[in-house]
């Protein structure tokens, strides 16, 4: 509103002139001298290509046509303001008493550039040039209008381009009719405005208090009303210009925010779910003279959700920043996460025979501000993961953000530690988790599309995938962790029954292997999760396994060895090592008769390794008892053992002798003949 009003009191002055000289100077001559006082008043030039018309009936005044306003040296260098015609009409008793009271002002087709420079001037505040005569400035701001009003203002047809150079912004607006009402200059004044921007109609009112204290830098009452569709967005509190500062209650409601999001040059139509509307905010929001944003005693509802906040928004930094609290008792997200595809036996959004998704995910979100946000709600249905509370942080620095989980209670356990999405150079996601009593049937079925594992237990999990869709961050996947289950049960199929009758029949959804501990490590490298210590624990069975799954791919590549029907004094057991393979929602069962085999070798060559180490102790006992009894008889024959030669000599015989008869067992063991191998020794 400044600018027009200084561009009117500049206009005033310039049509008293062109009146006075209506019948003296040729309308080329009133032309050049309205753009030459124009100039000296403002310093801007201005230039006058159509005629200029002055009247005297009903009121006193002068039409001027195709005329422009340059902007200052430091702008665009399109003009400022260019008009097809510009009329205006004079009070002519007032302006006899020194007042300018404008009963007409209409301008058609203006072109108005509305511009802001990195360092904060604007276009449209108009500096005198400097002279050593210049009057001192004047009260109300300098302005100079002390004595002006304006009935009423018309602009139609208008099309405006607001240029932000500090906040990197550039607006254009089209078909905008502006009404401006300000009878008395230190009185209310009042504006109407339509228009469209981006093809979206708006319209728009404006009250404020007093026209002279805004100008002057003082703060006065301010309302404003903004409506686009059905939506409407209002503000109601007060304001000032210098420095330019608000605080009042902001509202926004409506059906939805695609209006007002096409007003602010954002396409992709309404993000907001029908089942989430209408919508409602209300607050109270302050914008600082520095420019930052603050909003307290918000709330935002969204169809049954009511959300509280308390944000602060800062812009002198390389991004905006945004930081607060955000609260909820309880949220129901599913309009916004299509139940009807999450989750379930069909794999949901967790896979299937088709695969994961390959749609590109857009993660710029990321990169339009930073943020330190502290999180509280109450149980949250997403229609993915129902959470019972969450409690955490979120930060984003440079378009990585991390959530911070201090406790987020879900799948009937907890689960603390980080997750972490970076799109600084591309797309990667990751995290260090902890879950404590977690139930393994839904976390599987959410994240995996898996269904035949059941239980309760501890999970640690590292990971880190790289990828712009779900389907290349899990063929990525790299990192580590460890799990420890209590009691549960593996649909599909019966170890036990298997292992008692031999018989691979008994497998189906009826079938259950139910097992009282379950814990095992893996590690993850493109994609594909390895294991090679898997530990389960039966009534009747136990089971050992190794092998693979590729997440990616989602198949299996398993080996499981089940031990029934073991012997508790020799610990023997049965052992059939079975395979598990193919796609995990179809795997395949089979023995692994190599495996088989290999098992049977191995427990031989145990049972001969057992029975050779059994034997060599014996014949080591025998050995003994019979070197004692020699040294019992050699030592009984006297004292005199002769030459010292002789007695080394005799010493050693037992201990050769010994090693002769261990030898002579462990050939007879191993099926040697012990008389050939005597004698060829002797």
């Amino acid at each position: 509103m400044r600018w027009i009003i200084r561009t009117l009191g500049v206009i005033v002055s310039l049509v008293v002139l062109a009146v006075a000289a209506l019948f003296l100077i040729p309308a080329e001559r009133i032309a050049g001298v309205v753009a030459q006082r124009f100039e000296t008043a403002t310093g801007r030039q201005m230039t006058i290509a159509g005629d200029v018309r002055p009247s005297i009936f009903p009121v006193i005044g002068a039409r001027v046509e195709d005329v422009s306003i340059a902007n200052p040296p430091w702008a665009d260098s399109t003009p400022m303001l260019q008009a097809e015609s510009v009329d205006m009409g004079l009070d002519l008793a007032a302006l006899l008493r020194g007042d300018f009271v404008v009963r007409r002002f209409e301008a058609v087709g203006p072109r108005i550039l509305v511009e802001r420079a990195e360092d904060g001037r604007l276009n449209w505040l108009f500096e005198t040039p400097s002279s050593d005569a210049a009057p001192a400035p004047d009260e109300g701001g300098g302005t100079g209008l002390q004595g002006l009003s304006l009935e009423r203002a018309v602009i139609t047809d208008a099309a405006v381009r607001v240029i932000d150079r500090a906040a990197g912004t550039d607006l254009q607006f089209e078909a905008l009719d502006l009404t401006l009402s300000m009878p008395e200059f230190d009185g209310p004044g009042s504006l109407t405005l339509s228009g469209q921007r981006g093809g979206q109609a708006f319209e728009a009112e404006a009250r404020i208090g007093s026209v002279a204290g805004i100008l002057g830098g003082e703060v006065e009452s301010l309302s404003a009303s903004l409506s686009a569709g059905d939506t409407e967005a209002g503000f109601e509190g007060r304001g000032g210009l210098q420095p330019l500062a608000a605080e009042g209650r902001v509202s926004l409601q409506g059906p939805g925010v695609a209006p007002m999001m096409a007003l602010a040059g954002l396409d992709g139509g309404e993000p907001i779910p029908e089942a989430a509307r209408p919508l409602a905010l209300n607050g109270q929001v302050t914008l600082a003279p520095e420019g930052s944003v603050h909003l307290r005693e918000t709330s935002l509802e969204l169809g049954p959700n009511r959300v509280a906040m308390a944000l602060d928004l800062t812009l002198d930094g390389a991004r905006p920043h945004l930081s607060g609290d955000i609260s909820a008792e309880t949220l129901d997200l599913r309009a916004f996460t299509d139940t009807g595809t999450a989750g379930g036996g069909d794999g949901g959004n967790g896979g299937g025979a088709s695969g994961w998704p390959r749609d590109p995910i857009d993660a710029s979100a990321l990169g339009l501000m930073d943020a330190a946000l502290a999180i509280r709600l109450g149980p949250v249905q997403s229609g993915i993961v129902d959470l019972e509370s969450l409690r955490a942080d979120v930060t984003i620095d440079n378009a990585r953000a991390v959530m911070a989980m201090q406790e987020a209670r879900l799948f009937d356990g907890v689960l603390r530690g980080e997750l972490v999405a970076n799109n600084r150079s591309g797309l990667s996601v990751g995290g260090d988790l902890n879950m404590e009593g977690v139930g393994l049937l839904p976390l599987l079925r959410q994240f995996a599309g898996f269904e035949r594992l059941t239980g309760t237990g501890a999970l640690d999990l590292r990971f880190l995938g790289v990828g712009n869709s779900l389907d290349a961050i899990l063929r990525s996947l790299s990192g580590e962790g460890q799990m420890e289950l209590g009691e549960g049960e593996i649909i599909g199929f019966d170890l036990a029954g298997m292992l008692r009758n031999l018989d691979l029949s008994y497998m189906g959804e009826e079938n259950r292997t139910i097992y009282q501990s379950l814990t095992g490590s893996f590690t993850m490298e493109n994609g594909v999760l390895r294991n090679d210590d898997l530990r389960m624990e039966a009534s009747r069975v136990s089971v050992g396994g190794d092998g693979s799954v590729d997440l990616g791919g989602q198949s299996l590549d398993y080996r499981v060895i089940p031990e029934a029907l073991r012997n508790a004094e020799t610990g023997e057991a049965l052992r059939v090592p079975l395979l598990i393979t193919g796609p995990w929602n179809a795997p395949r069962f089979r023995l692994d008769l190599e495996g088989l085999t290999e098992e049977r070798l191995r427990e031989e060559a145990e049972r001969l390794e057992e029975r050779a180490r059994q034997e060599a102790d014996r014949l080591e006992r025998r050995a003994r008892r019979r070197l004692d009894r020699e040294l019992e008889g050699r030592l009984g024959g006297g004292e005199d053992g002769g030459e010292d030669g002789a007695g080394e000599a005799d010493s050693e015989r037992p201990r050769n002798r010994l090693e002769q008869e261990i030898g002579r067992g462990l050939r007879g063991l191993l099926g040697g003949d012990e008389t050939q191998e005597d004698d060829a020794e002797n």
